[in-house]
């Protein structure tokens, strides 16, 4: 069979990929503190029919000769960048401004991170997030908010504080994790990320505005960092691909049909 054409079945498959990726961008266009994903490909190896060899003193040198076996998956990546802010004036909705990720307490020894910060109060008066995962502080413990407080406020530096009466009582500052290599996290759904060998956990639970993570800005939501038009764009040139490398299958298919019709 045609080289050719496993080529084009190669390529058809990482187009393929592309657009499913592209799809899930699209669809989370609206999703708090989502990062968008990217794919890159790879050519796969080549079969070499003649190597390359040096210069001689009667000969100059010549280069390899190589036919490609078509693409590969390269990778998907995760693009950490930061998404804009909108603004909700609700004081649990919190946006990190700069790099750093929130704690969160999935339970059994097990801590998520996630840069959406839609969070809310249980009953006992616990900031969680949507999941009901608790909040984490500077000293790994939950963030309470006591029912006879008439108000609270969480400040840039990650201080929240609650007021009964006249008296103003901290409780407690949310701690941050940092990370050299976000795009190393592994996403676990939910718009949570959980640490893999290759993230590079660094500080955690530090305050805002410590090195490494940024400032925190209450009242406001950071949204998808997708970007429509570059997402189209993307879809389109993946469509394209997509079409091209089933013309090259179509192509082959015909010059198949006239080998086996050179019996006729």
């Amino acid at each position: 069979m045609l080289r050719s054409m496993y080529a084009g079945i190669s390529g058809m498959k990482n187009f393929q990929t592309k657009l499913d990726v592209i799809g899930n961008n699209i669809a989370n266009v609206n999703t708090s503190g989502y990062k968008k994903g990217r794919v890159t490909f790879q050519d796969m190896m080549s079969q070499t029919t003649t190597n390359a060899q040096g210069a001689t003193g009667t000969r100059g040198g010549i280069n390899a000769v190589q036919v490609g076996l078509g693409s590969q998956l390269g990778s998907i990546d995760n693009i950490h960048t930061q998404g804009f802010l909108q603004t909700t004036n609700n004081p649990l909705d919190l946006a990190i401004e700069g790099d750093g990720m929130f704690v969160l307490d999935g339970g059994n020894g097990n801590r998520y991170y996630t840069r959406a910060g839609n969070l809310y109060l249980d009953n006992a008066g616990n900031i969680v997030n949507s999941n009901g995962y608790y909040l984490l502080n500077t000293a790994g413990g939950k963030i309470n908010i006591p029912s006879t407080a008439e108000s609270f406020n969480i400040e840039t530096n990650g201080a929240v504080n609650y007021i009964i009466g006249t008296t103003t009582t901290p409780a407690g500052t949310i701690g941050l994790a940092s990370f050299s290599n976000p795009a190393g996290l592994l996403k676990e759904g939910n718009n949570l990320y959980s640490s893999t060998n290759n993230a590079g956990l660094g500080a955690t639970l530090i305050p805002p505005e410590s090195t490494g993570v940024g400032s925190l800005v209450s009242g406001s939501l950071e949204m998808s960092n997708v970007d429509l038009a570059e997402e189209f764009t993307e879809m389109i040139t993946a469509q394209r691909g997509f079409q091209a490398n089933t013309r090259i299958i179509t192509t082959s298919d015909e010059i198949l049909q006239e080998l086996v019709n050179l019996k006729r």
